[in-house]
């Protein structure tokens, strides 16, 4: 499903930003872009989005820009200093040319150092962050899926409408069949046995009848709607559902023996498609 979400905050550490975006795709694909001082996070957020949304290519990323307050004075650690210090007086008689530049000490472990909280602070700050982000994201896909829910739902009224008018068609369609039978029996020119012509009557109704199939998919339209209505994800319930209800169109349509039969058989296999194209879209 579609959907797109971005939110921005601010604090002593500086800006996050976080951006989503999906499009539609059969399973879960994310693309997760992360700044350096955020990389720790990459499992995390990943099994957090997962958690969360179940379909969807899904694109997030992450900007973090330092305040100038983080990035201008960075912290020297005073006790580790001294101990290279120590170091440098106790090895000055075996190495007496030995010397090191400014740049070259500060490079040395351990001698920079950030404030201990803040490193955990900025990973809490981008947790918090995505939550926020996933909550704007799962609300506009909401509102899509409603609006792609509405669609469904008007083409299984369309389904419906069919159904109740093959009912209404099949009362003609066996009077018409009837008469087509006896009018080849009458062509032989022999006397008719009534039971024969019974038999064979409903031998040939048996072959066209679709009752079972109608209420079957009468069956699948209530269970779609119900489906439809749960607070969860139902695209791969309702994939499921669409190959019964495609099922039940091909049977008709083999069943057929009727331009108005056929018609229903195409129309329905066009509904049941459309739908099909927009349960894609549907987590």
């Amino acid at each position: 499903m579609t959907a797109y979400a971005q939110t921005e905050t601010s604090n002593e550490l500086g800006s996050i930003s976080c951006e989503m975006r999906s499009v539609n795709h059969r399973y879960l694909e994310l693309s997760l872009r992360l700044p350096e001082e955020l990389r720790p996070l990459e499992n995390t957020l990943r099994e957090r989005v997962s958690q969360k949304i179940s379909r969807g290519k899904i694109d997030l990323s992450f900007r973090f820009k330092a305040s100038h307050r983080q990035s201008a004075a960075p912290q020297v650690n005073q006790a580790v200093l001294d101990d290279y210090a120590r170091l440098n007086l106790a090895a000055a008689a075996q190495f007496p040319g030995l010397q090191v530049s400014f740049t070259e000490l500060l490079r040395l472990p351990g001698v920079l150092q950030e404030e201990e909280s803040s490193g955990d602070a900025l990973l809490n700050a981008a947790k918090q962050q995505l939550e926020i982000t996933l909550d704007e994201f799962i609300q506009a896909r909401a509102r899509e899926g409603g609006k792609l829910g509405q669609v469904i739902l008007e083409r299984l009224q369309g389904i419906e409408r069919i159904v109740v008018q093959t009912r209404e068609y099949m009362p003609e369609i066996r009077a018409v069949l009837k008469a087509r039978l006896q009018a080849k029996l009458a062509d032989f020119n022999l006397p008719l046995d009534a039971g024969r012509l019974e038999q064979e009557l409903v031998l040939n109704l048996q072959k066209i009848d679709v009752d079972e199939e109608l209420d079957r998919l009468t069956s699948h339209i209530s269970e779609a709607r119900r489906i439809l209505g749960l607070p969860e994800a139902v695209g791969r319930r309702l994939d499921f559902m669409l190959q019964e209800f495609n099922r039940e169109a091909n049977t008709l349509g083999s069943k057929s023996v009727d331009g108005k039969t056929s018609k229903a058989s195409v129309e329905l296999k066009v509904l049941i498609e459309q739908i099909r194209e927009q349960v894609q879209n549907l987590e």
